[in-house]
């Protein structure tokens, strides 16, 4: 038996309308936002995602699905939605746009990493990106957006971990101190954090083998390195996100394991029982120089990432169920194959004056179509015969009182129109 591969899975039934309600709620909180949808390819010249994401990080070292085409071409499969956001912003050249430019997209990711609850090979991400302001509000708009949208779904004690990692001068002054710092102790650190020390050492504290290790706890931080500009936007973006009453921890640990961010970088937590220390759903940060390494004009960039997968494991195991009714306005069926021309015709009108209907198209007999009308959980249904077709009086049953109707077809739209709006 043909199986789906490792780490994916079938999305039907009810995981399909809660991910259906999700894109109908982050529809509706973006428009109030002002960041409209964005859509990339789901797979891109490798150099986007190599050059974009960075060659130092865990994903483009361990994690991407790399494959060269039949013209020979190396393509990657999209790991996250920055970079190939900021080739089409380029390549589109969509900085002559008015600024700022704000973007939401929705859609799959791809990792080669070791399936586990919540993870998977393929995953569904949902992000923003907001290009061309320098302004913290830009930051804390951002964050805002992640609070507000889990707040929507039910979920409690909201926390924003945040931290910055200043700008150029400010890292480089920070990697010396690190590189310093780690030297002695390389020996103890773990193989990975042995080749960041050269390449990225900021990522060595984000290591999750050595976390615990006093070499870790005693590190240099950040903030001790700050140039005034730094400390400034910084210190701007704690007072908006204090305005608008969003709860913030500062973690001077936090650096996130991409190698575009600058100044502000931040997590987003909730209180979800079970999930320990990983009820991490949502995060980003502030990337100034992205566009720009990407071959781009320089133009300052902010973003974040949800997987929807871990979020629906949370909503589950906090019984918040999003699940929105399923049901049918109308069921329709049909005695003979004579009748079938006509009951195609006024479905499909119903269809196109807004309704939602579904007819039987296999042939049941009587019974067996009402059972299947209450399994559709059909408000009404139709039911035409040979009398139905010469009067174009249409036959309509309330399918919970089982009050039976007889409507002439001119007016039957207007009498369904009110019946299920009193529903």
């Amino acid at each position: 038996m043909l199986q789906k591969p490792k780490g994916t899975y079938d999305i039907y039934g009810d995981n399909a309308l809660k991910i259906i309600y999700l894109r109908k709620l982050i529809n509706a909180l973006m428009d109030k936002y002002n960041y409209k949808y964005f859509k990339t390819p789901t797979f891109e010249k490798s150099e986007v995602f190599h050059r974009g994401v960075g060659v130092t990080t865990d994903i483009v070292s361990k994690e991407t699905y790399d494959f060269v085409d039949r013209g020979n071409r190396n393509m990657t499969l999209r790991p996250e939605g920055t970079a190939g956001i900021v080739r089409s912003f380029i390549e589109n050249k969509l900085y002559a746009d008015t600024m700022p430019f704000k973007a939401w997209y929705f859609g799959s990711m791809f990792r080669y990493e070791r399936p586990q609850s919540g993870r998977y090979r393929e995953f569904l991400q949902f992000g923003a990106e907001a290009f061309g302001s320098y302004d913290p509000m830009m930051d804390a708009e951002i964050i805002s957006i992640i609070v507000n949208f889990f707040e929507l779904l039910g979920l409690k004690g909201i926390k924003v971990n945040i931290n910055t990692l200043g700008d150029n001068e400010s890292r480089l002054n920070y990697r010396k101190a690190l590189m310093d710092y780690f030297k002695p102790h390389i020996d103890s650190l773990c193989d990975d954090c042995k080749n960041r020390y050269e390449k990225n050492p900021l990522r060595i504290l984000d290591c999750k083998v050595d976390a615990d290790k006093d070499i870790m706890k005693n590190a240099p931080k950040m903030v001790d390195y700050l140039n005034d500009d730094s400390l400034n936007h910084y210190s701007k973006v704690k007072e908006y996100l204090k305005a608008m009453g969003i709860e913030y921890v500062e973690n001077p640990r936090l650096v996130r394991g991409l190698d575009y961010y600058t100044h502000t970088v931040f997590e987003v937590e909730a209180d979800i029982e079970g999930f320990g220390s990983q009820n991490v759903l949502g995060a980003g940060g502030r990337y100034d120089d992205l566009v720009e390494t990407m071959e781009g004009p320089k133009t300052p960039g902010v973003g974040f990432a949800i997987g929807i997968d871990r979020l629906l494991l949370a909503l589950e195991s906090l019984k918040i169920d999003i699940t929105e009714e399923d049901y049918l306005d109308i069921y329709a069926f049909c005695f003979d194959e004579e009748q079938r021309p006509y009951m195609m015709s006024l479905v499909n009108n119903l269809r196109l004056n807004g309704f939602n209907i579904d007819m039987d198209l296999i042939g049941r007999n009587i019974k067996n179509n009402f059972k299947h009308a209450d399994k559709l959980k059909a408000k009404f249904v139709i039911i035409i015969g040979e009398d139905e077709v010469k009067t174009n009086i249409i036959t309509l049953k309330n399918n919970e009182t089982k009050e039976e109707y007889k409507i002439e077809l001119e007016n039957l739209i207007e009498f369904l129109d009110l019946k299920i709006s009193e529903e």
